[in-house]
């Protein structure tokens, strides 16, 4: 006798009884959204399924609600022909079918999950933070995650904070860090906070000085950058023929020439091209509006994306996600084309993988060319020329033309004999 292994179909198994128009509706609406047609026949499979389980349990669809989402998920599940356990994302999945039914009318809107509560204190700090100092709204996001982790260790109370609670808590911190360098960045956060409550009163005044400073010698690194041919081989490898490809190569040559941030390209907007006066604008940190010069290879790129075949969004966005759903780019999705390129051309050995790798290239290139360090940093945009002079020293042909040659010649015999002695070779014997 033949055993049959044949997979039995799971759709044959599965029904959705009174709620299949319910069910087309909703495939409709995600191939309107632009998913592929795997994506939704993955997404109706576990729809399918869920409407068929609340038909056998006789739940009524108008009841459906978030406990009724917790008992599918863990119910023991015999609805298959073969049996298997439930994931998030099988369980996301169902979700978003819930949130389409609550926007139809169908089922009672989900609550949102409840957001903690932030101090008063803390919300005027951000506020600041937007109305005085101009930072970005991710900026001020990330200011109020890191200040989340250290309130805890130092108390809520300011009129109770001293210094030894403060090095207390980031001792603390700083011991269960994720990385060496995480406690800086808390570090400041902290302290701009306690000048803050200071400034209202609210604690006592100069405790941002207990806030110790970690060590960190300020520009003592060199960039990481790679050379020019190796640029270009970048852009080079992106495929004109696709969406991606064209997207891709004017993300690189934005970065590549101008030295953009991830953040500048994925903000970028129709209306901030200048077609006529050959110019982009952007907004940079501290919402300081700058116009910079647009080449003509970065326009012939951005011409190609906006032009030929590519996803359409209503919004003004000028760089695009080319899988559905068709959101605008985020600064991880420009970071993702730098990682992709090196990949393609086989860089394993690249200093970053970030936009960060092409910012720091396209400056030593301008300084390599030629260009003086006030002009670099009015195209990177820096704030202070120290930042600038960071870049000076991968120019190693102008040190070498400023380098002094030590005087030996017009020492008297005493002091070459005492710097022959500073320079004599570490005895053999000695013991380190």
């Amino acid at each position: 006798m033949t055993r049959i292994t044949k997979r039995v179909g799971r759709w044959r198994l599965l029904d959705a009884g009174p709620h299949q128009q319910l069910m087309d509706d909703y495939i409709l609406h995600l191939k309107h959204v632009g998913l592929a047609t795997h994506t939704v026949d993955i997404h109706c499979g576990s729809v399918r399924h869920f409407l068929a389980w609340i038909v056998r349990e006789m739940i009524a669809i108008e009841t459906v609600c978030v406990d009724t989402l917790a008992q599918f998920a863990k119910h023991n599940c015999n609805c298959h022909s073969v049996r298997r356990p439930f994931g998030q994302y099988y369980v996301n999945r169902v979700q978003h079918f819930l949130r389409y039914l609550a926007a139809a009318g169908v089922i009672t809107p989900m609550p949102m999950p409840a957001q903690p509560e932030v101090d008063c204190r803390v919300v005027s700090w951000l506020e600041s933070l937007s109305s005085q100092r101009g930072l970005s709204p991710v900026t001020i996001a990330n200011y109020g995650r890191m200040l989340a982790q250290i309130l805890p260790l130092i108390g809520t109370d300011p009129s109770r904070y001293t210094a030894r609670v403060i090095r207390d808590g980031l001792h603390e911190h700083a011991r269960i860090a994720p990385s060496r360098h995480y406690p800086r960045m808390v570090f400041s956060v902290l302290r701009g906070y306690l000048r803050h409550l200071a400034v209202l009163g609210l604690t006592a005044p100069n405790l941002d000085k207990a806030v110790p400073t970690v060590r960190h010698w300020r520009l003592a690194s060199l960039p990481r950058y790679i050379e020019s041919d190796v640029v270009e081989s970048l852009i080079a490898s992106c495929d004109l023929a696709t969406a991606t490809g064209r997207r891709d190569r004017a993300v690189l040559l934005l970065l590549a020439r101008l030295g953009l941030r991830a953040r500048d390209v994925a903000e970028l907007r129709l209306g901030d091209i200048d077609w006529a006066g050959g110019t982009l604008r952007f907004c940079g940190k501290g919402r300081r509006e700058v116009r910079l010069p647009l080449p003509q290879d970065v326009g012939d790129a951005l011409i190609a994306w906006l032009t030929g075949p590519r996803p359409s969004n209503r919004s003004d966005v000028v760089f695009l996600r080319v899988l559905p759903p068709y959101k605008p780019a985020t600064s991880g999705l420009i970071s993702a084309v730098v990682a992709r390129a090196l990949s393609r051309v086989g860089i394993k050995d690249a200093p970053s993988r970030g936009t960060n790798l092409l910012r720091h290239s396209a400056a030593t290139a301008m300084l390599r060319g030629g260009a003086t360090l006030d002009a670099i940093g009015t195209v990177l945009r820096h704030r202070s020329p120290e930042t600038t002079a960071h870049y000076a020293k991968v120019d190693v042909a102008m040190l070498d033309a400023v380098r002094q040659a030590w005087p030996v010649e017009n020492c008297q015999d005493d002091e070459i004999r005492a710097n022959s002695v500073l320079v004599q070779p570490w005895p053999e014997a000695a013991a380190c």
